[in-house]
């Protein structure tokens, strides 16, 4: 456990004034050179110019240099204060879900650039040996102090693993079809330490570095494992959820899945699964969080491609030798019939061609559907199956290989 009181060596004499005098004026320096030393040899330190890591950096060794200067011109100065410092460095390792070992090799490079520069120094003005001594066993004792101190922190910050596995279970468990008992369910959660809700929303998370599971909310299920990350919300995913998902994922597209019951949370991942891979191909918009309840038609329209495929033959058989084999533009102008119900004028002023076109065109297209035109639910159908291939056609997936608009039925 580390010291608590007196100075780094624990000798309870102040250094000499002659020694501090020379050291202190170095600090800033010495600090921007450990600083810069650290950052390329520990790549977590070293990845951007101002995140965390950085921060937490640049607070631990100003504070580090500062206080250790301190406590050798005067050995009473207080500690409660540095010590919990580096409890916290400790604790913020454990949160991010990593090992001790960068913040070890971070305290050893510091140790080792303040070394070279007492030994430059030492050299340069010719100091007594005793005193380079007596500074080397002081510098080296404060390092493994602060070594110590995170390690305690680390340790109390540790998550508790079986309990992890535990909610991976219950996640996993939820997540089958059929969903698990009610009896399962309830001795799971109990395992878990999880209040089962009555609704769930599960969301599909982007691939690659992902955040540590203890800086999300506590009562989230999560399984940042393997090609599709996902995680599991209690209720709604409120505006404080949403916050805390576009920071534990800056800048990176996720996808929320529908609200359900908590049976049938497996539903909602599909949901969020299948929003995420179109707003990859740019269907559902730039947003970087992708709500599936703003966007059910869409992926309705897009979820079993084999039932748009069988509607098409049912309901457009007879479109196909149009336009010479190439049907494109009379589907062009059912559509917008269909969904505008315009005269052949307003479609002509929609569509850009000439009325009597817009006549030839709707006369063809009654010949080639017989009475289906007029039947309610044909129309509705047909409807469906040219939003779907409108939709196809935005997101890259028309089966026709030449870039064209037609449902692969008709192809």
């Amino acid at each position: 456990m580390a010291q608590t009181h007196g100075d780094p060596a624990g000798t309870g004499q102040p250094a000499p004034r002659w020694l501090i005098a020379l050291v202190r004026p170095e600090l800033p320096s010495l600090a921007a050179e450990i600083i810069t030393e650290i950052k390329r040899a520990v790549p977590e330190y070293g990845r951007s110019t101002d995140g965390p890591y950085v921060q937490a950096l640049r607070i631990g060794v100003e504070r580090a240099l500062t206080h250790f200067v301190d406590t050798l011109a005067d050995p009473s100065t207080p500690r409660d204060k540095h010590d919990e410092t580096y409890r916290r460095l400790g604790r913020f390792e454990a949160m991010e879900g990593r090992t001790l070992s960068s913040l070890q090799t971070a305290y050893r490079i510091g140790a080792q650039v303040a070394w070279r520069r007492v030994m430059k120094g030492a050299a340069e003005r010719n100091l007594p040996a005793p005193a380079m001594i007596r500074l080397a066993d002081e510098l080296f004792s404060y390092i493994n102090e602060l070594a110590s101190l995170s390690l305690e922190g680390y340790v109390t910050a540790r998550p508790d693993e079986e309990q992890q596995d535990h909610r991976r279970r219950m996640l996993h468990s939820l997540l089958r079809e059929p969903p698990p008992t009610p009896q399962v369910v309830a001795n799971l959660a109990r395992l878990a330490g999880w209040t089962v809700p009555d609704e769930v929303t599960l969301v599909a998370l982007p691939t690659g570095p992902q955040p540590s599971p203890h800086t999300l909310h506590r009562d989230l299920l999560v399984d940042l494992s393997g090609p599709t990350p996902h995680l599991l919300v209690p209720g709604e995913v409120d505006a404080g959820r949403l916050r805390m998902l576009t920071s534990g994922w800056p800048d990176r597209r996720l996808a929320l899945g529908l609200t359900v019951p908590t049976v049938r949370a497996a539903e909602s991942l599909r949901w969020a699964r299948r929003a995420l891979a179109l707003a990859r191909t740019g269907a559902l918009g730039d947003d970087l969080v992708v709500d599936s309840g703003e966007h059910l038609v869409t992926l309705w329209l897009l979820s079993d491609e084999t039932v748009i495929d069988h509607l098409t033959r049912r309901h457009l058989a007879g479109v196909t030798e149009l336009g010479g084999g190439q049907p494109e533009k009379y589907l062009e102008t059912l559509y917008a019939w269909l969904t505008t119900r315009g005269t052949a004028v307003e479609l002509a002023d929609r569509l850009n061609i000439h009325p009597q076109t817009v006549r030839y065109r709707m006369r063809r297209l009654e010949e080639a559907l017989g009475d289906r035109l007029g039947d309610p639910d044909a129309r509705f159908a047909i409807e469906v199956v040219l939003r779907a291939t409108r939709l196809r056609k935005e997101v890259g997936e028309t089966a026709s290989g030449d870039g064209g608009e037609l449902p692969p039925a008709l192809t």
